[in-house]
């Protein structure tokens, strides 16, 4: 008996570190918002790839059950719980019954090598509203001819579109660009789409890349400060309805995209990553709305870009 005690003591003794790692994502996922973004943005790019923090939880709880160490085993609930109470709820399917529009957003990249081709793919999804990014003066006639049929309303401004079934009116560009960013680049447009269900405010953007280097860290200035303008743009808008579609290079977690997440609300189920397309990690694609609710957003199939389409039902009656 005295030496199952010992083992039963020496396992609470075991695996401290382990314990303090498992502490210590928990708190990284509770509390990512008091990480500096002093310091090469560390807190935005903890929080554009937050929910794989969750990867941790079955790996340190592997490690503990090999140290055989109790007080590891038991610290694994701290990280599985923050986890869920962050993420959980994106587990749970949306509601694609009750809606009113269906809105889709895609960066078709620049260098799709069949416009037409993703065009047919997307009108598959069979959306009442498409925001594309990235379409090239040489592959705009593309998409227009594809789908023009389904979407006789068209507004489109330097590399953004928009396609609607509903007619189009007021349409001006949005001024989204960063000081410091040659003169020509136009990536935001907004135009007043008249629906069954009211006039409705219709944003696109294609918010700056970021990069990540080892010197400069997480680079997203000129990502935060296109945020900042597009943010004023949705708070000085008249309408009461709005949807933003865009690539916005950012998560809803980034506290980068604070002054739109902060305005605008998107859907509570589903992760719909859209980037990279081929091992999806992120949704920096964005449907959102103010004075509507997004009752479930998806992701779409792989088209000719590096970024994933993405779906989503928008009711203006909840």
């Amino acid at each position: 008996m005295r030496g199952d005690d010992e083992r039963r003591l020496l396992s609470w003794r075991r695996g401290r570190a382990l314990a303090l790692l498992a502490v210590t994502v928990a708190c990284l996922l509770a509390f990512h918002a008091v990480v500096p973004n002093g310091i090469g943005r560390a807190g935005s790019l903890l929080e554009t790839f937050l929910p794989w923090l969750g990867l941790t939880v079955p790996v340190l709880t592997a490690l503990a059950l090999l140290r055989r160490s109790a007080v590891a085993l038991t610290a694994m609930v701290l990280p599985a719980v923050a986890w869920l109470s962050v993420f959980g709820g994106l587990l749970l399917p949306g509601d694609r019954s009750a809606h009113d529009v269906i809105a889709l957003q895609h960066n078709v990249s620049d260098e799709n090598p069949d416009p037409a081709g993703t065009a047919r793919e997307l009108i598959k999804a069979r959306a009442d509203l498409i925001a594309l990014e990235e379409v090239t003066p040489s592959a705009l006639p593309a998409y227009g001819a594809v789908l023009a049929p389904e979407y006789p309303h068209r507004a489109t401004t330097g590399t953004v579109g928009l396609w609607s079934k509903y007619p189009l009116t007021d349409v001006r560009p949005l001024d989204i660009k960063p000081r410091g960013i040659s003169e020509g680049w136009n990536r935001g447009l907004r135009a007043t789409a008249r629906t069954p269900h009211g006039d409705v405010a219709v944003h696109v953007a294609h918010l700056p890349s970021v990069r990540l280097g080892l010197r400069s860290g997480f680079a997203s200035a000129w990502r935060d400060e296109s945020a900042a303008l597009l943010g004023r743009a949705v708070e000085a808008e008249p309408l009461d309805k709005v949807i933003l579609l865009g690539d916005l290079n950012s998560t809803v977690d980034d506290r980068g995209l604070a002054p739109v997440s902060s305005q605008l609300q998107t859907a509570d189920s589903g992760f719909a990553f859209s980037w990279p397309a081929g091992f999806p990690l992120a949704r920096i694609d964005q449907i959102m709305a103010r004075s509507a609710t997004v009752t479930g957003v998806w992701s779409l199939p792989a088209t000719g870009s590096d970024h994933l389409p993405i779906a989503a039902h928008i009711s203006f009656t909840r």
